[in-house]
C-alpha cells in the first residue's frame, strides 16, 4: 500500500484527473491516508512534480480526526486547518507593511530609540516568521509571490537575532527590561517546516483527556444517547478544573485569569507581563517578575492549546 511505485501512480492519476473530477477546479478535494509517513510521501511527491511543471494544484497537509472516530482511534491527533494559500500571502503582505512602518530599512533597526520601539519590531517580524513557516507548508510556496525577497527576510532575521542576543546579555546582568516580556519564539526560526512531532507533543494532554473520556464516560452513555453533548459536558468540566488548578497553583484571581485568556483568544497576541502580574494575588518582586510571568504565560498558552484550539 505504501510502495513508492504505487504512490507515484496514484499521484499521477490525481494530476491527470483532478480538473475533470472537480469540474475544472470548481470544487476542492480531500485525499486521506492512514499514516503521517504516507501523507508526507504524497506531499513531497506532489511538490516535486509541481516544481517540475507537471501540475499547478494547490496542496496543503491536514492532520485530523473526526468526532465519531475519537471513539475507535485512541491515536487520533488534533485537526490543523489551513486557510487558502492566497489568504496567507495577503496576511504576509499586511505583516510586511506593518514591519516597514516600524523599520523601513534593515539599517533602521539599529536606529530604534527605545525598548518600546524594539519590542514593536520584534513582534512585527515574529509574525512574518510565523506566516513564512505556514506558507512553506504549501507546494506552491515561493518568495516570488511575496513583497519581501529571501535576502531581505534573512537580513531582517539577522537583526531580530541581534536583539535576542542583546536581551539575553542584559538578562544575565540582571538588568530589568521590558523586552524580558517578549517571546522571541526561536523555534520558528530553527525549523524549516512545521514539525509534526512538535505538534503531536503539544496535543498530548488533549489526547489523554480524550482517552479518559473514552475509557470512563463513553461506556456509560445509553444506546441512542447524545455522544456529542456528553463529550461537550465532559470537556467543559475538565476545562473549569484546569482553570481552577492554574489559579490555585500560581495564585491567580480566577476571574482575572479568564479575562486574560479571553483577551488572548480575541487578539491572538501573547498575554503581556503586566496583565499577568495584575491578576496575581501576591505580586512578586521586580527581579522575579520576568521568570514568574513567563511561566504563567506558557501555562495559559498550553491551556488554550489543550482545551480551545481546534475543539469547537
Amino acid at each position: 500500500m505504501e510502495a513508492p511505485l504505487r504512490i507515484n501512480n496514484i499521484t499521477d492519476y490525481i494530476i491527470a484527473n483532478h480538473n475533470r473530477k472537480m469540474h475544472s477546479r470548481e470544487y476542492t478535494t480531500t485525499f486521506c491516508v492512514s499514516k503521517i509517513k504516507t501523507l508526507m510521501a504524497y506531499y513531497e511527491l506532489l511538490k516535486e512534480k509541481k516544481q517540475a511543471g507537471e501540475h499547478n494544484l494547490n496542496v496543503a497537509t491536514i492532520f485530523s480526526y473526526q468526532a465519531m472516530e475519537l471513539f475507535v482511534n485512541k491515536n487520533a491527533i488534533e485537526e490543523i486547518v489551513l486557510e487558502p494559500h492566497e489568504d496567507y500571502i495577503k496576511h504576509f503582505s499586511e505583516a510586511v507593511e506593518k514591519l516597514l512602518e516600524i523599520t523601513p530599512t534593515v539599517a533602521s533597526v539599529d536606529e530604534l530609540l527605545t525598548e518600546e520601539d524594539e519590542a514593536k519590531f520584534i513582534q512585527a517580524f515574529r509574525d512574518i516568521i510565523w506566516l513564512k513557516n505556514v506558507l512553506e507548508c504549501f507546494t506552491e510556496f515561493t518568495f516570488d509571490d511575496l513583497p519581501m525577497d529571501e535576502q531581505l527576510f534573512a537580513d531582517y532575521r539577522s537583526k531580530y537575532l541581534d536583539l535576542y542576543d542583546k536581551v539575553r546579555s542584559e538578562h544575565e546582568k540582571e538588568r530589568v527590561s521590558i523586552l524580558d516580556d517578549i517571546d522571541f519564539e526561536l523555534e520558528l526560526i530553527r525549523r524549516d517546516k512545521i514539525n509534526v512531532s512538535y505538534i503531536i507533543a503539544l496535543l498530548r494532554s488533549k489526547k489523554e483527556l480524550i482517552e479518559r473520556f473514552i475509557a470512563n464516560n463513553f461506556p456509560n452513555i445509553p444506546k441512542g444517547g447524545d455522544i456529542d453533548q456528553e463529550f461537550e459536558n465532559y470537556w467543559s468540566e475538565e476545562k473549569q478544573k484546569a482553570i481552577k488548578e492554574l489559579s490555585d497553583t500560581e495564585g491567580l484571581e480566577q476571574e482575572g485569569l479568564q479575562k486574560v485568556i479571553g483577551d488572548y483568544l480575541f487578539t491572538e497576541k501573547s498575554p503581556m507581563r503586566d496583565d499577568v502580574i495584575g491578576i496575581m494575588q501576591s505580586r512578586p518582586g521586580l527581579r522575579e517578575r520576568g521568570t514568574i510571568s513567563a511561566r504563567v504565560i506558557a501555562k495559559i498558552k498550553a491551556f488554550v492549546e489543550t482545551f480551545i484550539d481546534g475543539v469547537d
